[in-house]
């Protein structure tokens, strides 16, 4: 999960809506993310006017997310020196990699580990192989540079939007199963959501690091 932690000097949570940092901030420590991103369309745009909204009326506070992309790591503290070697071993393993194709098409819903948190994504149905691979080497880097890999059995997604706290049991269910009816029944979203991987990415405090795939 965690969809990104902002860099900053001070944990004041009125300054990035309300979250509660997973770690503390310290002086030299950069948030770090490894992840494929994803550029929106307008269509894809259009699709989340209808379901945000939609979500809205069971939990008034969801949020859309600012950008998009699907995680291949936990959001782990890097040194400041050791973001290049980082993010050159990265590169090294990620040169061999094809581009693939994958679609995020089930709607489900998630909480970061603390729960404070809950996430409407959407679910990875085919390319989790590749994404998998793609894990398995970060994983190797992460362990390379003694950091936390990432979850076992991954459930792959785009998040949509978020809010704070753990509004699951409104979210599941009833409301889970109009959104799904939502982007089934969307015009064209078999061709909306099938997505092409062109690159992986990583944040590492508020500098942005991109390795393209062959």
């Amino acid at each position: 999960m965690f969809p990104g932690t902002e860099e900053g000097p001070e944990d004041d949570s009125t300054k990035h809506g309300g979250r509660v940092r997973t770690f503390p901030h310290e002086r030299g420590n950069w948030a770090t993310h490894v992840y494929v991103p994803y550029e929106a369309k307008e269509e894809f745009l259009d699709l989340l006017d209808v379901l945000l909204p939609h979500a809205q009326t069971y939990v008034p506070r969801l949020v859309r997310m600012e950008a998009f992309h699907l995680s291949l790591s936990q959001s782990v503290v890097l040194r400041h020196h050791w973001i290049l070697p980082f993010v050159q071993a990265l590169k090294a393993r990620m040169t061999s990699f094809h581009r693939f194709f994958f679609t995020a098409n089930q709607v489900k819903i998630y909480t970061n580990q603390e729960k404070t948190r809950t996430f409407i994504g959407l679910e990875v149905t085919s390319g989790h192989a590749q994404f998998l691979d793609l894990v398995s080497e970060v994983d190797r880097v992460m362990e390379e540079f003694n950091l936390t890999t990432f979850y076992q059995d991954p459930s792959f997604h785009l998040s949509l939007a978020w809010c704070v706290g753990d509004a699951r049991l409104q979210l599941e269910g009833q409301c889970l199963q109009e959104l799904q009816a939502i982007v089934d029944g969307f015009e064209d979203a078999e061709v909306l959501l099938r997505v092409h991987t062109e690159q992986v990415r990583c944040k590492s405090g508020n500098k942005f690091f991109s390795m393209p795939l062959k």
